[in-house]
């Protein structure tokens, strides 16, 4: 055999090895990967939380696009995983349908149902992503699932104490960018004294749209992390209005800033080195 024959046998296998690879890659990242839940758990120290909040859970949730690859049972499992942090406040950070489904009566009973079990000691609160927009269904699944509506609204909460701390929602700035002007409007309102303050958002880019320093922590969504991560470089596939933010942590000074890379995905359906996941805060103020 010469030099030529073995060089195309050569060619031929490292040819092999690399279609092999990249189909592995893409099975895996398209049914192993998608399953593979976890929960990401995190301290939030910040000395202006109230001493009555020290030690509270919460469970930060997002991008379910229910039925698109989450089904009925992964988001049970999800969900009894939930309940086995006994969270004191769960946040839906939006999306927890998507548009290109054709969402039939069973299904919408059943993600209701299946919401309606995830267990709280204080409350729900949940915001709508651009995928929740027009679905006719959102109102009618958050409200049977005892969650609360907190779009362009706010909430102060109390646990065991006078000293509330609080919770402002803005509804998916996508196709309309109202989160400055509702902000302001909200603050507007509020009456109270308080020392912590939390915003639900759902597009992270719109963050640089208002003084976010008046935020002592930052939770949105809408980023899925990326869906492909790469060593040292991280997500790769960046959706509109994540481009600047879709990591998991940005710290803005004395605003913490953290994004879930959610539960499902939407156009494109798979992850890579990027499961489906929540988010589990513990805050402390020391």
């Amino acid at each position: 055999m010469n030099n030529k024959h073995i060089k195309i046998r050569l060619w031929v296998k490292i040819l092999l090895i690399i279609v092999f690879l990249i189909c592995t890659t893409i099975v895996y990242s398209r049914f192993i990967e998608i399953k593979n839940f976890k929960v990401k758990e995190y301290a939030i120290i910040d000395k202006n939380i109230p001493s009555n909040f020290y030690g509270l859970k919460i469970v930060h949730i997002s991008d379910i696009h229910y039925k698109v690859t989450t089904t009925k049972k992964d988001l049970k499992k999800i969900i009894n995983n939930i309940n086995s942090l006994k969270p004191d406040i769960v946040i839906l950070s939006g999306d927890i349908v998507d548009s290109k489904i054709n969402y039939s009566k069973r299904d919408i009973s059943d993600l209701t149902d299946l919401l309606s079990s995830i267990e709280f000691n204080i409350g729900k609160y949940a915001i709508k992503g651009e995928e929740d927009l027009d679905n006719s269904n959102w109102e009618e699944i958050i409200n049977n699932s005892e969650f609360i509506d907190l779009n362009d609204n706010y909430e102060l909460i109390y646990s065991s104490g006078i000293e509330p701390i609080l919770l402002l929602g803005i509804s998916s700035n996508y196709k309309e960018n109202h989160i400055k002007d509702t902000v302001q409007d909200i603050y507007s309102k509020i009456d109270s004294d308080y020392k912590y303050s939390i915003l639900i958002m759902h597009e992270p880019d719109f963050i640089d749209d208002i003084d976010y320093s008046n935020f002592n922590l930052i939770l949105a969504g809408h980023s899925h992390g990326g869906l492909v991560k790469i060593p040292f470089i991280g997500g790769i596939i960046k959706e509109a209005y994540s481009q600047k933010y879709y990591d998991d942590y940005y710290d803005l000074g004395n605003t913490q800033f953290y994004i879930s890379s959610g539960i499902g995905t939407s156009k494109y359906k798979f992850r890579f080195l990027n499961p489906p996941s929540i988010n589990f805060y513990r805050l402390r103020n020391k």
